[in-house]
């Protein structure tokens, strides 16, 4: 299990950008996963949206590619690198995820291809699947 501190040792991300609090799950080079909770006064609710909020589904896609950078860069050879978006495919958002949910994320490494990475991401509450993606990454 890695807490908000270890996490940022391995990934550049910072809050408000960071978007899990743990790893609860660590294969390196396999798969992570991870969590996090909204916090109801958390500033992205002021925007979206003031009246009804929820959590926007690019930043679930963002928690998946973050727990999937812990998975590849807890790797030596990946040490103080960093793993750019190349590209999302079949992203499909399922539920409405609302404050003070929690969410499990769980990332899959698949394979690198010519310096590309391929991986898949679910995001769940409750057991009930929230938000799914593949995509790629590029490591710089």
């Amino acid at each position: 299990m890695l807490d908000r501190n270890q996490i940022m040792r391995i990934i550049p991300h910072r809050p408000p950008f960071l978007m899990i609090d743990e790893i609860t799950e660590l294969v390196v080079m396999k798969y992570a996963t991870a969590k996090k909770v909204f916090l109801p006064d958390d500033e992205i609710f002021k925007g979206h949206f003031p009246t009804f909020p929820v959590v926007p589904g690019v930043l679930l896609i963002e928690a998946m590619a973050q727990a999937g950078a812990v998975a590849i860069m807890s790797d030596d050879s990946f040490k103080g690198k960093i793993a750019f978006f190349a590209g999302i495919d079949s992203a499909k958002f399922k539920r409405k995820v609302l404050p003070g949910d929690e969410i499990i994320i769980r990332t899959e490494f698949l394979r690198m291809m010519m310096g590309i990475g391929f991986a898949s991401g679910e995001a769940t509450v409750n057991g009930e699947l929230a938000a799914k993606a593949e995509f790629k990454f590029a490591i710089g």
